[in-house]
């Protein structure tokens, strides 16, 4: 009979029968305890050993004793074992609504710390959904749900209405043109002009659609950018002067107060954007799994909508 694979051979069974004569510290024991002709024993634990192309028990002792290699298969098959558990009940427990896994795109602009305690939250129901977050910016953040990587959309420019994605305001959020004190724009007291700006440094987050170039805001024309992957990114940047730039007022408002930012007037108006979030919408009310509505009823209180816009405190 030709041998079995390294893979047939770390079967549950197997490495339940390696268990016993390990523990009972002989052949005959484990074969007693698992209800085995001694002899068919013997040969099953062969068999394992020529798979592996390893000695798993040191055969010169009175006692089954295990070498440092059969050891270690015990040791990572433990691993295996609980693994396979835990993998049945989450089979056990998605059978009753809960997705596999949901995926979160996140924009810049949207808190981390309100983010990452709504997944305590959700992690606290003990669900079986694994939980993706995805960095993402701008157009970038829609991108990920219209393509299928993401189930919900936080901080999106603009509501949608498709058959296939709904959405719904997050809230207004307010931006402010800041300077570090030691830049050179933090000593003019007039409002500044684009062709002021356009002297200086900008600092952008970069666009993360994976389709064209992507869109840009408040850049003039001409000017010199430093590109950025992520909003605090841009924030560090700005606070050691690299350049300058519009930042969302409640990340930027604890650094105005400490005075390592300054507000500057710009002629063109506080700019001030809505967002939503989005999210794929099942066929049916009926398809709607236990954790994306988790997460959509979570979002209607306007507490979070207002902490996820707000609450950029720095840990």
């Amino acid at each position: 009979m030709a041998s079995a694979s390294p893979r047939a051979a770390l079967s549950p069974e197997n490495l339940g029968l390696l268990e016993a004569v390990a523990r009972l510290g002989s052949m005959a024991a484990a074969s007693r305890e698992l209800g085995m002709v001694p002899s068919a024993l013997t040969y099953r634990v062969r068999q394992i050993e020529d798979a592996l192309d390893v000695l798993l028990f040191d055969r010169s002792a009175r006692r089954a004793v295990l070498t440092p290699a059969g050891a270690e298969l015990l040791r990572s098959g433990q691993y295996l074992l609980d693994e396979l558990d835990a993998v049945a009940q989450r089979v056990k427990r998605v059978a009753t609504g809960w997705e596999p896994e949901l995926t979160l795109a996140a924009d810049a602009v949207i808190s981390r710390t309100t983010l990452f305690e709504l997944c305590e939250a959700f992690y606290a129901e003990n669900a079986p959904t694994r939980v993706k977050i995805r960095a993402e910016t701008l157009s970038g953040t829609i991108e990920a749900l219209q393509s299928g990587q993401a189930d919900i959309a936080l901080g999106v420019t603009h509501e949608l209405s498709l058959p296939e994605i709904q959405s719904a305001p997050l809230g207004s959020m307010t931006f402010v043109f800041a300077v570090a004190p030691h830049h050179p724009l933090a000593s003019v007291n007039h409002s500044l002009c684009d062709e002021e700006r356009a002297q200086y440094r900008a600092v952008a987050v970069a666009d993360s659609t994976k389709r064209g170039n992507g869109v840009t805001h408040n850049l003039v024309p001409g000017q010199d950018v430093l590109t950025v992957p992520t909003m605090q990114h841009k924030l560090e940047a700005q606070l050691r002067g690299l350049g300058a730039g519009f930042l969302p007022l409640a990340m930027a408002q604890p650094f105005i107060h400490a005075g390592r930012l300054i507000v500057k007037k710009v002629e063109r108006p506080t700019s001030s954007i809505r967002l939503a979030y989005a999210w794929r919408q099942p066929r049916s009310a009926g398809d709607t799994g236990r954790a994306l509505r988790w997460w959509l009823d979570r979002l209607q209180h306007p507490t979070t909508r207002a902490a996820l816009l707000n609450n950029h405190h720095q840990i």
